[in-house]
């Protein structure tokens, strides 16, 4: 139904006129040219229209109609309060020409966006709630307004309340606002007084009176009940704590940056190498701190921190170790553990850690499954070696490796680091005799390979096939396993391994120089068959021209056989 009231000139009161029920489209109201207040709420309007006379009408109320554009209301120059909420509306428009509009109300329609309503310098209350709005926008300009319903949209940051001199009221009720950060802007109001947040995660928060108290000083009201005193202080005490609390994190951090300046300094004397240097120690110098999935170790005595009782919560956290001043080989022992300690690790990262050889790099293979793997230049001579990276690849990519140094691992890489030391790895896999494979496994190879050899009856010898099938038993290829970090006995300094290092350097180089002739052998053929067997054919035929001197030769060659 609709009504629509007559102010008389002469009189303040509003005399009924009549009502409707189920009204498609506004009435034909010529006969009432200077009507001011008009309601034409719970109908079936669809479009404003037949209005245009109306030009001394203040109110319009078009409350729970079916209107889905605002055109037409344009033509109402003097029109001061407008009801349209309720309706299918979804552009706020038409209004260039309502600059007395002190009243706007667009509460539960289609709206997406805050526009067209900069210039409504004269605008008191405007209500938005329950539309789609995500962004609080193009509000500069409301120079008059006092109370903003943003209530049940779609926001998650207040933005803009700053460019409301005179707001009194803002309500934000069920938006989704998720921090105290993305309330920052409140605090630079200073007439706001009414304010409400729930129904937002962010008023879930503990202290979440407290933090919106310390942000607007001036509030009286939120969430639709009194600040009281009590409250007031209540957010003072919590202030002076955070306060505290941050003056405490500024000194740790202070602390930390100081030490590892100092910690730094130090190792760059001791690379040095003075005299009264070399004597230095380092491992009182050390540092281990987790900052949220990050655990960096500085210095040598930081390694201590992986064997301590880390909860599983904490431990299951990690996913990045850091590790700086502590030599790399000294690292290599708690590489298995690591793993186990801390199963979700996905990137390891190494700085001034004197990383050399690409042997060295082998050793990752035991932390099994990295995502992400970090080597600094600073530090590391490795890295300027030119097939380090393609080492780290063939070696490590089986194991779900995806970038070095930053820099995705692609399939062209992978095949490229196949080409050179897989074909290496696979002739000395194949040509090594069993003995001095035992000697380059690491032990829990050996007792594998062993057991492949002995206890399933296999020769000292493989042949590739086999060799294939047993890389499968054994995890992974035994031509990458043979690229291992030396173990200590290896490595030990005594005149027997110096001989046994250079009789496998020797023997290394000459499996190199083989596989080259042999793939410089191979190339060849492929290049030369063509016409070879052309020759071959041709030699058969002129042979077998003759047949029966073809059949002499061949007996004679029988007879010289037996």
């Amino acid at each position: 139904m609709y009504r629509f009231y007559l102010k008389s000139k002469s009189c303040d009161m509003f005399s009924p006129q009549y009502f409707r029920q189920s009204l498609e489209e506004c009435p034909q109201l010529d006969f009432v040219k200077e009507l001011q207040f008009l309601n034409l709420q719970h109908n079936l309007i669809t479009k404003i229209q037949n209005l245009s006379h109306l030009q001394q009408l203040v109110l319009l109320n078009l409350h729970d109609n079916h209107i889905s554009d605002m055109a037409g209301i344009e033509v109402l120059r003097s029109l001061k309060i407008l009801i349209l909420g309720k309706n299918r509306i979804h552009e706020i428009c038409c209004l260039d020409s309502l600059s007395k509009l002190n009243m706007l109300d667009l509460h539960d329609n289609q709206i997406c966006r805050i526009e067209n309503v900069s210039h409504l310098s004269e605008l008191r209350v405007l209500n938005l709630a329950g539309n789609n709005i995500s962004k609080m926008e193009n509000l500069q300009g409301l120079d008059s307004l006092t109370e903003l319903n943003l209530g049940q949209n779609c926001i998650s940051v207040v933005t803009e309340v700053d460019r409301l001199p005179l707001l009194q009221r803002l309500f934000l009720s069920c938006n989704n606002i998720t921090s105290f950060d993305q309330l920052a802007c409140l605090g630079e109001s200073c007439s706001l007084s009414e304010l409400t947040l729930d129904g937002n995660p962010v008023a879930l928060e503990t202290w979440y009176k407290q933090a919106v108290l310390r942000c607007v000083l001036h509030l009286r009201q939120l969430d639709m009940k009194r600040i009281t005193d009590e409250d007031r202080r209540m957010a003072g005490v919590q202030a002076r704590k955070e306060e505290e609390k941050k003056k405490e994190s500024h000194k740790q951090t202070i602390h930390k940056e100081c030490f590892r300046v100092c910690l730094y300094v130090i190792c760059r004397l001791v690379e040095a190498g003075s005299g009264s240097v070399q004597s230095l120690s380092l491992s009182d110098s050390h540092l281990a701190e987790l900052d949220g999935d990050t655990l960096r170790l500085f210095g040598l005595g930081a390694l201590e921190a992986l064997e301590r009782g880390w909860g599983v919560q904490t431990a299951g956290a990690v996913t990045v170790i850091t590790f700086r001043y502590i030599n790399f080989d000294a690292i290599v022992p708690t590489l298995p553990r690591i793993r186990v300690k801390f199963p979700n690790l996905s990137h390891m990262i190494f700085l001034e850690t004197n990383i050399s050889r690409l042997p060295q790099l082998a050793a990752l293979a035991q932390v099994r499954r990295l995502d992400q793997l970090t080597i600094h230049p600073d530090g590391n001579p490795v890295v300027s070696l030119t097939l380090w990276r393609s080492f780290v690849i063939y070696r490590l990519h089986h194991f779900n490796l995806q970038r070095i140094n930053g820099q995705e691992v692609t399939m062209n890489d992978v095949i490229a680091a196949e080409r050179v030391f897989g074909t290496l790895g696979h002739i000395a896999a194949t040509e090594t005799p069993r003995c001095r494979l035992l000697l380059l496994l690491e032990e829990s190879r050996k007792r594998q390979l062993q057991f492949l050899l002995e206890g399933r009856g296999r020769r000292a010898g493989l042949s590739p096939e086999e060799l294939r099938d047993n890389g499968k038993l054994l995890g992974e290829g035994l031509s990458r396993a043979l690229f291992n970090y030396p173990s200590r006995d290896c490595s030990a300094e005594s005149p027997e391994s110096s001989e046994r290092a250079t009789m496998v350097e020797q023997y290394l180089q000459e499996l190199v120089q083989s596989a080259s002739d042999t793939n410089l052998k191979g190339e060849a053929l492929h290049k030369l068959w063509p016409s070879m067997f052309a020759e071959m054919v041709r030699d058969c035929v002129l042979e077998m021209r003759d047949q029966a001197t073809f059949r002499q030769a061949s007996l004679a060659k029988l007879s010289e056989t037996k």
